[in-house]
């Protein structure tokens, strides 16, 4: 999928869908959360959300006294429904509309977290510009939190072919570079009923 059409593909999904009835919908990111807690980062830690969509971890974020805390889609109508979905609270976040493998970062961020990008990587050449954009914006020393469909997660999502990982598959597929500090498995229910597997892992960027 080239740049144009993936960007038309997800500002479509954001235009034409409410909210809370995409498949990935999450109230309380409750893992996510689980695992920035584990990471034990100041709350001035600066933190991006990678392909963020309309998610609420922002919101649960700021609530924690989260003071620096970017958000990056390549959907400007998904950004806009966080936006308007904060309030006042959203002059507290940067806002980046951009797809993540060309990104170039203004600063180094503490963690990286990203439940949504990654599994829709099934080519080798954009799983290596990820890897490249990734560390050209992690800090010395800084943290990634990744999710991804697990060996028995679904197929497709939003109709695009996904990949699928286990933890092992997972942390080799962003290298030596990066240690693995933690794993977990999810079993996601989404609005429509259905259970969906995920994988996560917590790893840290080697000195």
């Amino acid at each position: 999928m080239t740049d144009i059409p993936r960007k038309r593909h997800w500002e479509h999904v954001y235009e034409t869908k409410p909210t809370d009835t995409v498949s990935w919908y999450q109230r309380r990111p409750h893992i996510s959360l689980t695992l920035i807690d584990h990471a034990d980062l100041p709350l001035d830690a600066p933190i991006i959300d990678v392909g963020a969509g309309a998610s609420t971890l922002v919101d649960h974020l700021l609530a924690e006294g989260r003071s620096d805390l970017s958000v990056l889609d390549i959907s400007a109508a998904a950004l806009d429904k966080v936006r308007e979905r904060l309030g006042d609270g959203a002059g507290k976040v940067a806002w980046i509309a951009a797809d993540v493998l060309g990104f170039a970062p203004s600063k180094r961020y503490a963690l990286w977290h990203d439940r949504a990008v990654f599994h829709f990587l099934t080519d080798a050449s954009d799983r290596a510009a990820y890897l490249d954009a990734l560390q050209r914006s992690l800090a010395p020393d800084g943290q990634v939190i990744v999710a991804t469909f697990a060996l028995d997660g679904p197929e497709r999502c939003s109709g695009l072919p996904v990949a699928r990982y286990d933890v092992a598959s997972l942390h080799a597929a962003f290298g030596d570079a990066f240690e693995l500090l933690e794993s977990t498995r999810e079993s996601h229910l989404t609005p429509g009923g259905a259970e969906q597997h995920f994988t996560y892992v917590r790893m840290q960027l080697r000195s």
